[in-house]
């Protein structure tokens, strides 16, 4: 039997933090889409907020020379979230199940006091 001394990787080997994002395609099921690396939160935001992903369901960071790996979702979602208070919008109807889901009440509309 012949024995292999390494063994090939699908996973980067740079340094770099790389973002997926699990979106539901309907009737084709389920996918994970990588986003691009140049600012990758930042492009993972504007892809969303762009309706790139039909039906995100979570977003996930992982950095192998690392070593670790983190459900980011909930993080994504606050900002959309506060992007959306900002511009005094509700945000995409296509996003408000996956900010719904993952933002925390603690991110409410500033209110003023009457004085």
């Amino acid at each position: 039997m012949r024995q292999f001394r390494w063994l090939l990787s699908i996973a980067p080997n740079s340094d770099e933090t790389i973002y997926l994002v699990a979106d539901n395609s309907g009737r084709n099921g389920s996918a994970w889409c990588k986003a691009d690396l140049e600012g990758a939160v930042e492009t993972v935001i504007q892809d969303l907020l762009a309706g790139k992903y039909r039906q995100p369901i979570r977003v996930v960071a992982f950095n192998t020379a690392e070593r670790w790996s983190e459900d980011v979702s909930e993080d994504i979602a606050r900002e959309i979230q506060r992007r959306c208070n900002l511009q005094l919008t509700d945000g995409p109807s296509y996003l408000r199940e996956f900010v719904d889901r993952y933002s925390q009440q603690d991110l409410q509309q500033f209110s003023l006091r009457l004085v």
